[in-house]
């Protein structure tokens, strides 16, 4: 592991930023940049901060995110979120790790799975797949999913059945799983 040491860079923030507000930046050196795949077509890093440590990793195109846990035999999904007939979110589910990604492919975060959420977790995942059916607490919910033929409370099986279609709006789901 090769390691550096490296001055922040911090300055006033400028345009609409708050009275005393500061902007930060490290430099990293292009060799490693290369070496992780980042260019100027391909450019986001996912951050993540553990209190003490911060990591920097190229993103995943959800695509890459699929085949690379499918490889682990992981039990890997593809979730297709619409409006109507325009796809607006690509959720690629880990199930085996309970992490995702995800790709908006609609500009209006009203359309898409987790609004202005870009990095949503594992619990906004099931949240949302919970907002796709019925209620738990429905009345008559029994009955409801002995219809559909589901044993229980699922949100994957009632969504096989029902697309997660709902009422309320145009919006369904397709799940595709990769193996």
């Amino acid at each position: 592991m090769e390691k550096r040491v490296a001055k922040v860079n911090i300055s006033a923030a400028g345009g609409t930023a708050a009275k005393g507000a500061k902007t930060c930046k490290v430099t990293l050196p292009t060799s490693w940049l290369d070496e992780l795949g980042i260019s100027e077509h391909q450019r986001e890093l996912e951050l993540s901060f553990d209190g003490r440590q911060i990591t920097l990793a190229r993103r995943l195109t959800g695509t890459e995110f699929a085949t690379e846990r499918a490889k682990q035999e992981h039990d890997v999904r593809v979730l297709r979120f619409f409006d109507r007939d325009t796809l607006c979110t690509t959720i690629y589910a880990d199930f085996t790790e309970e992490t995702l990604t995800v790709e908006n492919h609609a500009a209006d975060p009203v359309k898409t799975a987790f609004g202005n959420n870009a990095l949503p977790n594992w619990t906004d995942f099931k949240t949302f797949l919970e907002e796709r059916c019925v209620p738990r607490q429905r009345a008559g919910l029994r009955k409801y999913l002995e219809e559909l033929g589901v044993d229980q409370y699922d949100p994957i099986a009632i969504i096989k059945k029902t697309a997660g279609r709902m009422a309320e709006d145009n919006q369904w789901l397709s799940m595709e799983i990769i193996k």
